[in-house]
């Protein structure tokens, strides 16, 4: 019998819509053999996850196969839907990238756990709780019983990303599909999540078919390697051979893709833009028929942070640290206590009215472009929607403001009148900072822009984001996870850990001599690959 639990071959995907048709895999041919870790890299749209999907038929009606795949020698391709259900969650189980969207917003997480199980192993009351709790465990979940009540809003999307896991991990796949399974999570926690996948590869001999941007990743978990671009495996080899001696110029460019490099520095006369003074940021926690407070969720206890025009603070810490609650509350999106002072006025009293002149001056650019550009505006009424609620410039013709915001961040100002889902992933992000930097803002705030996008796309928006500080004199707060981005940007950093800062100061010093424990495990886990215990 074959060693090899799925053998892919001359597999072509296309999709027909609307009598046009797009071939988005085209030749790929690869085995995963028992115990083994195939990674598959490649940038946005060069056909990964749809080489993925196609292992067990997820691709839809639109979509027409061709090609042979086989699961333990039995063919997937043109398989009945009840072949099919055999397989799906049980042998063959996806981790998938965004866990909002994969997780019912509707359900607690208890529920959604419990229905694979239900389904596949057929556990009832006390054992499948049980058997829910042990999985939350070892995904790392804390106090996992108070947690089986919850729904996903009320996670961190580090949490979300390991309950995702633990439903993959429900019933003993052969077969785990990890589709950037760590992309948006903090390098603490991708750290442990990937020790946790190479614990399980290793002790239940799993097979695992990973599929990542990230490089980094691939040296730390695959055994093999195939490179894809534009639907075709343009390289494929032994994980330690291809990065010793890359032998193609797109895996040569993917390998040299990394954000390098310091910010410029700060003019000695810059003005003060941002000022907190021990902002503190409590949720209060409700009980009973008069919601009386009986205690408070400490998203941020004391925070001091000053910046100044041209200037990047970076923030970084783990999932829940209290990073973007702290960024929100600078541009008084919710409430806090403590100053907090904007070009030198205190903001902190200000009632919403008052703040609304100044919010033109304070913009904010987020993780997830496409969840925050609106699918039915084109580019242009996206971009210009702030000039018309700010009343910026309303003597120019907004066209044309369009225009020269679009060349400043790289867009072509042909393509204004196209929609988000017709650009890709950098693209929509810059069409994100366009429609921030359009309203010529003092302070932008950055929340995780860059976390999502490929390695090459990654190196080109912080380029990008240099050379707009430089021109226009920006002051950016800058939250990531990712630290060798933070590094290339950031002129001071903050690290925050349950609330507290941990550590602040000049981004070269914390780099090169972080004096907190919790600093030094970031920066073994983002920059050696090393996870932080539990």
């Amino acid at each position: 019998m074959t060693k090899a639990i799925l053998d892919v071959r001359d597999l072509a995907v296309a999709f027909r819509q609307d009598g046009a048709t797009t071939h988005a895999v085209r030749g790929v041919s690869f085995q995963i053999n028992r115990g083994e870790t195939l990674a598959i890299v490649g940038e946005s749209g060069s056909g990964k996850s749809v080489t993925a999907l196609s292992t067990v038929q997820l691709l839809g009606d639109s979509a027409v196969m061709a090609g042979s795949i086989t699961y333990n020698g039995v063919e997937m391709v043109g398989a009945d839907e009840a072949a099919l259900r055999r397989v799906r969650g049980n042998d063959i189980s996806f981790i998938f990238q965004e866990p909002m969207t994969s997780l019912n917003p509707l359900h607690t997480l208890e529920k959604q756990l419990a229905e694979s199980i239900e389904l596949h192993q057929g556990l009832r009351g006390p054992a499948l709780r049980t058997r829910i709790i042990e999985l939350l465990t070892r995904v790392g979940i804390r106090d996992p019983e108070t947690r089986l009540g919850a729904y996903p809003h009320q996670l961190s999307g580090g949490q979300r990303q390991r309950v995702m896991i633990a439903m993959a991990l429900a019933n003993g796949p052969e077969l785990l599909i990890a589709d950037e399974p760590t992309t948006a999570l903090d390098v603490t926690i991708q750290a442990q999540i990937l020790d946790l996948l190479a614990d399980l590869k290793q002790r239940d001999k799993m097979s695992m078919l990973f599929i990542t941007h990230d490089l980094t990743i691939v040296r730390k978990i695959a055994d093999r390697v195939c490179v894809m671009k534009d639907g075709v495996i343009v390289e494929e080899g032994p994980t330690a051979a291809l990065f010793a001696n890359p032998q193609h110029a797109y895996t040569q460019s993917l390998l040299a893709a990394e954000s390098t490099g310091v910010p410029a520095p700060v003019p000695a006369d810059a003005p003060m833009v941002l000022e907190t003074d021990q902002a503190r940021i409590w949720f209060p926690i409700t009980a009973g028929l008069l919601k009386r407070t009986v205690g408070h969720i400490k998203a941020v206890n004391s925070a001091s942070l000053t910046l100044r025009a041209g200037e990047t603070l970076g923030i970084v810490g783990e999932s829940g640290s209290g990073k973007t609650t702290l960024a929100l509350a600078v541009m008084r999106l919710i409430r806090s206590q403590g100053r907090i002072s904007f070009a030198g006025r205190d903001i902190h009293s200000l009632t919403q009215r008052q703040m609304r002149p100044l919010r033109s001056e304070m913009q904010i650019v987020f993780q997830d472009p496409y969840g925050s550009l609106s699918p039915r505006m084109t580019v242009e009424q996206i971009i210009a929607e702030g000039l018309g609620v700010h009343g910026v410039d309303p003597g120019r013709n907004r066209r044309e403001m369009v225009s020269d915001i679009m060349a400043e961040v790289g867009l072509d100002p042909a393509m204004m009148d196209r929609y988000p889902h017709e650009f890709s992933g950098g693209q929509r992000q810059r069409i994100a900072i366009a429609r921030a930097m359009i309203l010529r803002p003092r302070l932008l705030v950055l929340d995780e822009p860059t976390s999502a996008l490929d390695m090459t796309v990654q190196v080109q928006i912080v380029q990008l984001l240099r050379d707009l500080q430089q021109r226009n004199g920006l002051a950016y707060l800058f939250i990531s996870h990712d630290l060798k981005v933070v590094r290339a940007l950031s002129h001071k950093v903050m690290v925050m850990k349950q609330g507290d800062v941990v550590e602040a100061g000049d981004a070269a010093a914390i780099f090169d001599a972080p004096q907190d424990p919790y600093t030094r495990q970031l920066m073994a886990a983002a920059f050696e690959g090393r996870a932080i215990s539990a």
